[in-house]
């Protein structure tokens, strides 16, 4: 055997970046994720034995397998130095077992940055695998497992073929549903508004606004335009005078740095990237990027964290650079510490840039564009959050006229603190408001208008990938790791739309929705779905058995199961339409790319079509029909029915007046490309 270590990993470029900081002491490989899972075509877990699971190589992992064995008979010490969570806990025990080794010395190494200090200290300290933290990904990929494999061909039978349902996924399916019902539901009640414009004297050139927001020291409620104009009529020569100015300080600290949640929703809300993309990106960024003369290094900590924690040497670097930066008033005199949210894994870190020098500017011309944004949204959101709090001026004055009272605000910073850096939505909203005029009590102003303004009750809004993602955390539903592939997943199958940057569920989400909440109360139980994970946490530290976690799950599941699939009987939902070849009744079934008409003769008969909108292709002389379509981004989409032949697309079903002028759209609406 050689003197050289093996040191296994996920990625090729993660060990890359390895590589560079261990030296020619160490071999350093990837096992391109995981070996082995579950069997794709069957269960794969005795029940009756406490859940053995029976573990398969990969489809196309076997000749990988074969390779890292021959690799590693060649060093007499292995090291694994997967992601340091369960998931590259379980990756690296799986290999070890797999890879049979024997003479080895078999070491775990973990590590949370991709750093000479970081890789130096974690192989400095090497440790045993933690077998709770097995356990725990284990329990997970079971329960996920029976989901799955005993719901999924339930609902092919009772619903359409290719449908799947998971433990979260369907949960998170069900927030999405039960919005949608409320936006539906939702009645919008008319009411009105009505702002003064102001101004101290005749003669000053800037006004002010203030809104009617009392009438006889009572909340104003204006439910009519006729109310609103009887307001108006009795304001008409009333006097505006300065009832109260009061002026206060306003103190806003920073927000923590980021966690994979935090950064997912900042992302979509900033940079108007999918949770997908944001993961992807983060991951190259954590793996290493070339950077020139120093070669590839890790330019964030570990992506998938829960943990708002940061290293003592990380809060020493930040510290003295806001100090040479920005100067000590934007230093506070300690650190800046953050409440964990609860089962919060303290051992990890929240996600930062592994150098604070290395600025975003600096590292530019290295970077794509998408990685530099996302870089830059952490680097500030990391120095912002150990600087001092912003401060601004609040003014607040109430205008009496009458039995009317009037009220405006003003603002006017006066030390920008962190803002100088990152901004949330609440900073954004505070810059928008306008510093007001110096006024006192008893001040007489001269009102230059009024302006009544007409206004409908909206109903809650539906959630963007950002909203969805806040509301799963702050449910503890899933984790935040699970997050962008759930919304990946209920997108594919068409369960879920994009549109305008918001996640609608289709007809077939709402009736798979239905029927799970209807047969499996508990499985679509958002507190019980959230007790699961709490109870995996505690698997993960030893707290409570896995097997007995499995078995409360399971007995209760069990009979729902065979029910369910006694009770449910296959709708079937005719049409209008019949058949063009045999004449018999055409249905409404579901298909990958959404709903469309088969014959009711099926297998016999194998006629099918799509579901016209009812509107005519508005091409020039073409003739066709509008149909709802899918790209594979889940966006939604009309093209035309006689594609290839006419490759019209709109993001939006035509009008009338429209379809008599046409002016066609071919392209993609999401690449500008032929979309059919």
């Amino acid at each position: 055997m050689s003197d050289k270590a093996i040191v296994i990993v996920e990625s090729p470029a993660k060990a890359k970046t390895i590589a560079k900081f261990l030296g020619k002491d160490f071999s350093v490989v990837s096992s391109m994720g995981h070996i082995v899972d579950l069997p794709q075509k069957k269960l794969g877990v005795e029940i009756e034995k406490d859940y053995k699971a029976e573990y398969v190589i990969i489809p196309g992992k076997k000749k990988l397998l074969t390779d890292l064995k021959k690799i590693a008979k060649t060093a007499d010490t292995i090291y694994f130095a997967t992601d340091p969570d369960r998931e590259g806990e379980a990756i690296g025990w799986n290999l070890k077992e797999w890879m049979k080794l024997k003479d080895q010395k078999v070491f775990r190494v973990e590590f949370h940055e991709i750093t000479k200090s970081a890789i130096s200290a974690a192989f400095g300290a090497p440790r045993a695998f933690n077998e709770d933290k097995i356990k725990a990904q284990q329990a997970r990929r079971i329960l996920d497992r029976i989901v799955g494999y005993f719901l999924s061909p339930l609902l092919w039978r009772k619903v359409t073929r290719g449908l799947s349902a998971g433990r979260v996924q369907s949960v998170t399916l069900r927030l999405i549903v039960e919005r949608e019902k409320e936006v539906l539901a939702f009645k919008p009640q008319e009411y009105w508004s009505i702002e003064a414009e102001l101004r101290k004297n005749e003669g000053d050139k800037k006004a002010f606004k203030a809104f009617l927001e009392k009438i006889d020291n009572e909340k104003a409620q204006i439910e009519t335009e006729e109310a609103s104009g009887k307001i108006m009529a009795d304001l008409q020569g009333k006097d505006f005078t300065v009832e109260s100015a009061e002026k206060s300080m306003r103190s806003r600290s920073p927000l923590a740095p980021f966690i994979t949640s935090t950064l997912q929703q900042d992302a979509f809300n900033k940079l108007h990237f999918s949770a997908v993309k944001t993961m992807f990106v983060a991951q190259q960024l954590y793996e290493g990027i070339e950077t020139g003369e120093e070669g590839p290094v890790g330019l964030i900590t570990y992506m998938r964290t829960d943990s708002t924690q940061v290293a003592q040497s990380a809060l020493k670097e930040v510290r003295e650079f806001i100090g040479s930066r920005y100067g000590e008033t934007y230093l506070p005199d300690a650190p800046r510490t953050f409440k964990a949210k609860k089962m919060a894994q303290e051992a990890h870190e929240a996600i930062r840039p592994t150098g604070v020098d290395r600025t975003p500017e600096s590292l530019q011309p290295f970077l794509t564009p998408e990685q530099f944004k996302l870089y830059e949204l952490i680097w500030k959101r990391f120095v912002a959050s150990q600087m001092n709090p912003s401060q601004a001026e609040q003014t607040s004055v109430v205008i009496r006229a009458g039995r009317y009272s009037f009220k405006a605000t003003g603002s006017r910073v006066v030390f920008d603190g962190f803002t100088v850096l990152y901004k949330s939505e609440e900073e954004l909203e505070e810059e928008s408001k306008k510093e007001l005029p110096p006024l006192s009590a008893g001040e007489l102003l001269q009102a230059t208008k009024l302006l009544p303004a007409q206004h409908f009750t909206k109903p809650p809004a539906r959630y963007s990938e950002g909203s969805l993602i806040k509301a799963l955390e702050e449910d503890g539903v899933g984790r935040p790791s699970t997050y962008a592939p759930i919304i990946s997943t209920l997108v594919s199958r068409d369960y879920v739309r994009r549109e305008k940057g918001y996640l609608l569920p289709t007809d077939l989400g709402v009736k798979v929705s239905e029927l799970l909440v209807s047969y499996f109360p508990q499985i679509m139980d958002i507190s019980f779905t959230a007790h699961m994970e709490e109870e995996l946490d505690m698997i993960e530290e030893g707290k409570i058995d896995w097997v007995n976690i499995l078995n409360e799950f399971y007995t209760p599941f069990k009979e729902k199961l065979d029910f369910a699939s006694k009770d449910i009987k296959k709708e079937v939902i005719f049409s209008d339409e019949v058949c063009e070849k045999c004449g018999k009744p055409m249905v409404i079934k579901w298909g990958r790319k959404g709903k469309f008409l088969s014959c009711s003769d099926y297998p016999a008969c194998k006629q099918s079509k799509s579901i016209s909108s009812g509107v005519k292709c508005p091409a020039p002389g073409c003739g066709g029909d509008l149909i709802l379509r899918r790209s594979y981004r889940g966006r939604s989409f009309y093209g035309c029915s006689r594609y290839p032949q006419c490759t019209f697309t709109s993001r939006e079903l035509p009008s009338a007046e429209d379809t008599q002028q046409p002016k066609p759209e071919a392209g993609n609406p999401e690449t500008g490309g032929s979309a059919q």
